[in-house]
């Protein structure tokens, strides 16, 4: 069975399909085959790189590792039972299209709570949250105190999360492995920084996640995006000496890969 990898956060900006892109690449890049749904049905940003990176190929005559994109089929309303909603079939009949094929599925879900993404978190074998280094952000996660040092309860994120394992479990499948990834981390040792690691730190205990070092503010990162790029394939493109910043982002994007600890993957780039 493929391996699913969810990339989820009720909250826009947090930086899914900047990873999302990068890991399923990445993966592809290892040898992986992988599988690839956008469940942001109007933006799909995901969909649009992987259509601008079929596109540059084609129009460069270049061959480069790619996820296998899917839309997600239609579903005649008629053919359903009562009470059963059709995006749970959508979903379902995607996912089981992809899966023969796929040694990993890759999920970007949208900015905001629907159906959808509800259903597909609870399908994740992995779970990655991208979190901006911010407590505005952290919000989603939890409340904390005015000083934000103590937390008062999980917030909505995690309350969906939270019944998503619960379905799984009842099903009699593998507990997520939840990944909050730091996104957009400051370069400077400041007190907003040491308060959110700590603040971090105390709820990964407590609701049962782990934390990983996601991506820098960098411009490498978003881009390539029209072409269909990502920083692995500058070489392909005819960029030959990389320079420092491109060097410290691949850097952050093995890390990321290797803390993910996805099964049968070594990183090797």
């Amino acid at each position: 069975m493929a391996h699913i990898i969810v990339v989820g956060n009720e909250k826009g900006g947090a930086g899914k399909s900047t990873v999302s892109m990068h890991v399923a690449t990445a993966l592809s890049r290892m040898g992986h085959k992988v599988g690839a749904l956008d469940l942001d049905l109007r933006q799909k940003t995901m969909g649009r790189y992987i259509t601008n990176r079929t596109k540059a190929m084609e129009s460069e005559g270049l061959d480069l590792p790619t996820p296998r994109y899917l839309e997600l089929p239609e579903i005649d309303p008629d053919t359903l039972q009562p009470g059963e909603n059709i995006y749970d079939h959508r979903l379902s009949a995607a996912v089981a299209e992809l899966e023969p094929g796929s040694d990993f599925i890759l999920i970007d879900c949208p900015g905001s709570h629907t159906r959808l993404s509800q259903v597909a978190h609870s399908l994740a074998d992995t779970l990655i949250t991208p979190l901006n280094d911010s407590f505005v952000d952290f919000d989603l996660l939890a409340h904390t105190d005015s000083a934000g040092e103590k937390i008062e309860g999980p917030s909505v994120y995690a309350e969906m999360v939270w019944n998503a394992r619960q379905l799984r479990a009842q099903a009699g499948l593998p507990p997520i492995d939840w990944v909050v990834l730091r996104n957009r981390l400051g370069a400077q040792q400041m007190v907003n920084k040491a308060k959110m690691e700590n603040a971090l730190d105390r709820l990964s205990k407590r609701i049962g996640f782990r934390v990983a070092p996601g991506f820098n503010e960098r411009v490498i990162f978003r881009e390539l995006f029209p072409r269909g790029m990502t920083l692995l394939d500058l070489k392909d493109v005819g960029v030959k000496q990389l320079n420092i910043s491109n060097i410290a982002a691949r850097q952050e994007l093995r890390d990321l890969i290797k803390a993910l600890n996805l099964p049968g993957v070594t990183v090797t780039f």
